[in-house]
């Protein structure tokens, strides 16, 4: 009887097992896709940004007016640069230089793996440096969502930029993985979080504090915006909230009624621009109107 019950817990471990392995190689596999020969209705520049360890980055650029301020837009996760195109058709509309790279093993910039940030946050280093470089008299901000916000945040060269607008990021990496296995798998899924943690561990060759914004985006020296929906259960408000707490002032919280885990932009329209355009205008215009119509 005891023999057959051993037998049978042995068994579900090593299933979990298996399924953790599994799950680990499917978030942080590669999410390569080809955009280099995307049309679009904005006059992009195609660029390739250096990096340290020569994986280098790519990424479109549009410019604007002069001293109307820069704009780095980092997408989500498995997503790549064309996720951020709506946005930098109201950016360069409102004169702004507009730049949208693919994060590390997403769109066309190389990589294996996915790692939550912590080689994405070098990407978000090296376009940052690249915009300094190509509009030195500007003032530089940025808009992040969920893998894009974190790779903003957990950066750890000083960025230096003046606005950042972070959506739906997770305060830990706990608790993003833990809401994705409750939401697919249910209350029991959270019992794959050990294993799961450790395999993101293993394949991004980090330690899983490294990868939690809540314990970097004091160190983030800019006037922030966080966005999240009401609805969101990949990242929850009160998550965002304490995010909001964490951060240092100059800082901003909308809470988007109904919105859930997408494209705040597609969602809240006039509004969403409304509200960012505020904001940077604000921190990156500051000798300009801050009024702007639906």
């Amino acid at each position: 009887m005891f023999r057959r019950i051993w037998i049978y817990l042995a068994g579900v471990i090593v299933f979990l097992m298996i399924v953790s392995f599994l799950a680990g190689e499917l978030v942080t596999g590669s999410a390569a896709t080809a955009t280099e020969t995307l049309l679009t209705d904005l006059p992009v520049e195609s660029v390739c940004i250096p990096t340290e360890d020569g994986m280098n980055v790519r990424g479109w650029l549009v410019n604007g007016e002069q001293g109307g301020g820069a704009v780095l837009l980092v997408h989500s996760i498995r997503s790549n640069r064309v996720e951020m195109l709506s946005r930098a058709r109201f950016l360069t509309a409102h004169g702004y230089h507009v730049l949208m790279i693919d994060l590390q093993a997403h769109g066309e910039t190389p990589g294996s793996r996915i790692t939550f940030g912590a080689l994405e946050s070098k990407n978000v280093e090296s376009a940052i440096n690249f915009l300094r470089r190509t509009y030195p008299n500007e003032r530089i901000g940025a808009i992040g969502v969920s893998l894009g916000a974190a790779a903003i945040v957990l950066a750890k060269q000083n960025t230096r930029l003046s606005a950042v607008v972070l959506e739906s990021l997770h305060p830990t990496i706990e608790e993003a993985v833990e809401n994705r296995l409750r939401l697919f798998l249910g209350e029991p899924g959270s019992l794959l979080l050990p294993l799961l943690l450790a395999q993101i561990a293993f394949f991004t060759d980090t330690q899983i504090d490294e990868l939690s914004p809540i314990k970097r985006i004091n160190n983030l020296s800019s006037p922030v915006l966080l966005i999240s929906g009401t609805d969101d259960k990949h990242t929850t408000p009160p998550e965002t909230e304490r995010l909001f707490v964490a951060a240092r002032e100059p800082k901003e919280l909308w809470i988007v009624p109904g919105a859930g885990h997408f494209n705040m932009h597609e969602y809240a329209g006039k509004t969403y621009e409304r509200e960012v355009l505020g904001f940077l205008s604000y921190y990156l215009r500051p000798s300009k109107s801050h009024t702007f119509e639906n």
